[in-house]
């Protein structure tokens, strides 16, 4: 089969699931992902003949597609700040919003490099690490933590931390369990705490796409209707004792509940709460300092 006859099939196939935008994208990802062919070596030879048994693997990939399955699933793989990282149901696939807190933590890590000879940083939630360990890459002189309850996703993140030669210490705790924080981990006096926990409730469930609910795993994304700050409400507490005086909170947060957890910030005695927009001009971000 040539080329352009594969990416009719994806079109074809696709478009009135995806766009035609995405399904191109999804094709040029998917055929330099298996056979090294980009998108410029794709539109300058349309008639090159792909083997047999490449074209089943890519027509693989077209039906898993179809039955809404996250293209870096089926490849394996996701890129998050420069980086790659391995991805599979066990845990969430990066997103652009937390590259955008990432990016606020290490700006702010850039801040606190002549202050401290070492920093301490906690993601709490961790998944697939991106977060940990694109703050580990970038902030050199930092000692970085993650913590997640999944066993099976720190599988996942000590993988990518070895694939991507960064420095990291993985916890597996509970950080709804008080009982838990007083593990050596939490002993440091941290300088930076990170989270992206769940938060999106049960009722929005409904305005989701079929390949983030029947894929992603609920554990990373959901909390119950009446509770759905549980996840914040038990990072700041834990925050209130393991900060360090002028240490700094980051938040990505649920768009539609950004006044609430500002607010609970407030109760909790932080200073400096500042909610942020995502590029797509959601609150998405919530940053605060340990009075």
């Amino acid at each position: 089969m040539k080329v352009l006859d594969l990416r009719y099939e994806f079109h074809n196939e696709l478009d009135q699931i995806y766009g035609k935008d995405e399904v191109d994208s999804f094709f040029c990802i998917t055929m330099e992902h298996y056979l090294g062919l980009n998108r410029f070596k794709l539109a300058m030879a349309p008639d090159q003949l792909i083997k047999t048994e490449d074209t089943k693997v890519i027509t693989d990939v077209l039906i898993q597609l179809k039955k809404h399955r996250p293209i870096q699933y089926i490849l394996g793989q996701a890129e998050f700040f420069g980086l790659k990282f391995m991805v599979d149901e066990h845990v969430l696939i990066p997103r652009q919003e937390t590259e955008e807190l990432v990016a606020l933590v290490i700006a702010h890590g850039k801040t606190l490099k002549s202050d401290r000879k070492r920093l301490n940083i906690l993601d709490i939630g961790t998944g697939s690490g991106c977060i940990a360990i694109s703050l580990a890459k970038n902030i050199p002189y930092a000692n970085v933590y993650a913590l997640d309850v999944s066993k099976d996703a720190l599988v996942v993140a000590k993988e990518n931390a070895k694939r991507n030669n960064a420095a990291v210490e993985f916890i597996n705790a509970n950080i709804l369990d008080e009982d838990s924080w007083n593990l050596n981990y939490a002993n440091s006096d941290l300088d930076i705490l990170v989270s992206n926990p769940p938060y999106v409730r049960h009722l929005e469930k409904a305005s989701m796409k079929p390949n983030v609910l029947e894929n992603e795993p609920g554990l990373a994304l959901f909390v119950e209707n009446d509770d759905p700050l549980l996840f914040y409400r038990k990072i700041t507490d834990f925050a209130t004792q393991k900060l360090k005086k002028g240490g700094q909170l980051f938040f990505e947060i649920n768009q539609y509940l950004g006044a609430e957890t500002k607010q609970l910030l407030h109760k909790e005695n932080f200073s400096q709460i500042t909610l942020r927009k995502d590029l797509n001009g959601n609150d998405r971000m919530l940053t605060a300092e340990k009075i």
